[in-house]
């Protein structure tokens, strides 16, 4: 069997809720756990032998991609490829527009990846069971379970219980429909192509239809799996591994903890370990051979330190993203916080973020329901987030905040976003 996969990556308009982390980078190599977040998916296709080449499609600038591609291409010795987008096609309306790309070689099937996800890929055995269908499936979705109020916050599929058909969905309903929901991972048949064909040639006006997310023309959610849903093309697998969504910045803080617990299974050469000369290290952390750490620091639990950061005596950081070349001066506290490439965060300083996890027991969260500002227009309790080169000085505590990049900080600061 010969297969690919697509990676849907988007573009600079969709990274406008993740600011200000998506000012300097795009958000899908914005780094989680110590490697940039589209290479968790890279990853993860890697690993499934029948996958030949993995394909990214968006419209970021090829030139933001294009070290990070040749790095991909000699780090897991497969062919990948970065397709431009001119603008924002949709879904379904890149996928089809890249089709003869995507056809080359004839492959059996293709895998679709939303890049705003996360998790424990169960790609091979959701081949295995797309493969082992009876009945012919034009596109198989991996499905999880949410809760009641979860739900409606994401596609949600009713299906038959005996064969995995699916049998109804819709995206976001106002009401309950069912607490299976969709996680942004499909196999589809080639024979998809005819399908999204017959809407672009439904569509005159393909290349300028919009929605509230921007310029948007063929959706895979709305306009494809909606209508064939409950015509015996569709399927579910369903899995119960850790699955979540990266949509804010303070949601990266959850996809940290869960991709570093991953590691203690598949990659634990990528933790750091306890030992003399070396920072007291609680749980699963991750630290940059680069970065410096002094040995009297404690980090941990799911904390991920970058390249070049520099980590100073008597620092605490727990549950946190450092990135590289920031640096953490002695005897200063970091909860729930992501601190920006190029900080500098001054001596006995307290940076302090309220997590915000809804459902922590379950395999996956979404933090996206939780309204940005309360009444009185202060910031709701969050993760606190620093963007690049912030400076913060000595002994002052910021405390549910969000500062914008090239701040110079005068004090401390609670429940605010510092412009």
């Amino acid at each position: 069997m010969m297969l690919k996969a697509v990676i849907l990556i988007g573009g600079p308009q969709k990274g406008t809720r993740f600011r200000p982390l998506s000012l300097d980078v795009p958000k899908p190599l914005f780094p989680v756990a110590g490697l940039p977040m589209v290479q968790h998916h890279i990853e993860a296709c890697a690993a499934v032998p029948d996958i030949r080449e993995v394909l990214l499609l968006g419209y970021f600038p090829a030139q933001q991609l294009h070290q990070f591609v040749t790095d991909m291409i000699a780090a897991y010795k497969i062919r990948i490829r970065y397709l431009q987008e001119y603008q924002a096609l949709g879904t379904a309306g890149g996928i089809y527009h890249f089709r003869d790309q995507i056809s080359s070689g004839n492959p059996d099937a293709f895998f679709v990846l939303n890049g705003d996800v996360c998790g424990d890929f169960p790609l091979q055995e959701m081949l295995d069971f797309h493969t082992s269908l009876t009945s012919p499936s034009l596109i198989t979705i991996m499905g999880t379970e949410a809760t009641r109020h979860q739900s409606t916050m994401y596609g949600c599929i009713v299906e038959d219980k005996e064969t995995h058909q699916i049998l109804h969905y819709v995206e976001k309903p106002s009401t309950f429909v069912s607490n299976l929901i969709n996680c942004g991972v499909y196999i589809c048949s080639p024979d998809i192509f005819k399908r999204v064909g017959e809407i672009f040639n439904s569509r005159p006006d393909f290349y300028s239809l919009e929605d509230e997310e921007g310029t948007e023309s063929i959706r895979l959610e709305q306009d494809i799996l909606m209508p064939i849903a409950g015509t015996g093309q569709a399927y579910v697998y369903n899995t119960d591994r850790w699955w979540s969504q990266i949509k804010t910045a303070g949601s990266a803080i959850y996809a940290n903890r869960h991709y570093l617990q991953l590691y203690r299974t598949t990659k634990t050469d990528r933790l750091a370990t306890n030992g003399s000369d070396k920072p007291t290290i609680i749980g699963d952390v991750y630290i940059h051979p680069s970065a410096t750490v002094d040995p009297s620091a404690m980090l941990g639990p799911n904390v991920s330190v970058g390249k070049n950061a520099v980590i100073g005596a008597g620092v605490r950081i727990r549950e946190s993203i450092i990135l590289g070349n920031t640096t953490i001066q002695e005897h200063s506290c970091v909860l729930y916080t992501v601190v920006g490439w190029n900080s500098t965060v001054g001596a006995w300083t307290r940076l302090e973020g309220t997590p915000c996890d809804p459902n922590p027991n379950k395999p996956f969260a979404k933090m996206d329901n939780v309204p940005l500002f309360n009444n009185d227009g202060k910031l709701n309790p969050s993760i606190t987030i620093l963007g690049c080169n912030v400076t913060v000085p000595a002994e002052v505590i910021v405390l549910n905040s969000i500062v914008l990049p090239y701040k110079d900080l005068p004090h401390s600061y609670k429940n605010e976003i510092i412009l």
